[in-house]
């Protein structure tokens, strides 16, 4: 594994660091939108105190800060594979180009002693997963990995109800920020009524001392809601995502095809208006983890 000279320095100083996907970049949005949405997201982590690294894999070499030029690289090419933990030593073994995932962004930012990440949406339970099974590695990570991972909820194509049913299964904290619902990802209104509800980052902060210090095994799950005057019509986007659905099924579409298959087409749906949230979350959920990850690092 190869650990950037900047994202190197700040581990040894104990600066505030925060851990990025790359599967957003390969399999997430199109190019050029992918490569100026992941400089934009290093952009905002940098202005609000901490330092991006934004990990992904390069001839079998897990590499945690990756540089313009990479990330630019990693933008234009064909073919980069998803991986997930299942995936990763052949990836490695092979010496491919790999895009992380949430899983395995989150083992190896773990490795290299990274506790914030910040992605769009995690992976969950899939709509009709009690008759398919499908339901993603994230959701295992977040129950054994000691990452916590501040996103805009699951991915709206999800089945949400069931996939907070099975964090809270395997003991994953799970925080809403400023929320008594919990974040879906392209609008504020899920329905569901969170319990734990925090206001700060330093609030967040002090949840992950407190889980880390009693060696409470698994990560922990920030939801921040989308901001609201970049949320998208409930009707609307729901509307797009029961006709991709519909679609995905007609083609028989499957395993990690799925969700990019789902994200282009509703985008395709919105003329879009999703890309564009999708774009204005992260940036948002950036900023909250630029800030988590200050907390922690005057606490230590």
């Amino acid at each position: 594994m190869r650990i950037a000279e900047n994202v190197k320095e700040a581990l040894k100083n104990g600066l505030p660091i925060v851990a990025l996907e790359s599967t957003i970049i390969s399999h997430g949005m199109p190019y050029p939108k992918n490569v100026e949405t992941a400089l934009l997201v290093e952009e905002a982590i940098k202005k609000n105190g901490a330092v991006p690294a934004t990990i992904g894999i390069i001839d079998g070499e897990p590499i945690v800060g990756m540089s313009k030029e990479e990330i630019e690289q990693f933008g234009k090419r064909k073919g980069i594979k998803k991986v997930s933990r299942r995936d990763l030593p052949i990836v490695i073994a092979k010496k491919e180009w790999g895009a992380t995932t949430v899983a395995t962004t989150m083992i190896l930012a773990k490795k290299a002693g990274i506790e914030v990440f910040v992605t769009g949406g995690v992976g969950g339970a899939h709509r009709k997963a009690q008759q398919t099974f499908d339901i993603s590695a994230d959701l295992e990570e977040l129950a054994q990995t000691e990452v916590t991972v501040v996103c805009a909820g699951v991915k709206a194509i999800l089945d949400l109800p069931l996939t907070l049913e099975i964090l809270e299964t395997k003991g994953v904290t799970v925080l809403s920020y400023r929320s008594d619902e919990f974040a879906d990802f392209y609008t504020r209104h899920s329905g569901i009524k969170m319990e734990n509800i925090v206001n700060t980052a330093e609030e967040i902060a002090d949840v992950i001392k407190a889980k880390r210090a009693f060696d409470l095994k698994g990560g922990i799950l920030v939801a921040n809601p989308i901001p609201e005057k970049y949320a998208m019509d409930d009707n609307v986007i729901n509307g797009a995502i029961e006709t991709a659905l519909d679609e995905a099924e007609k083609q028989h579409v499957s395993g990690k095809d799925v969700t990019p298959f789902l994200l282009k087409t509703i985008v395709d749906i919105t003329k879009g208006e999703s890309l564009e949230a999708n774009i204005h979350l992260v940036i948002n959920n950036a900023i909250l983890g630029a800030a988590i990850a200050k907390s922690l690092a005057e606490r230590k």
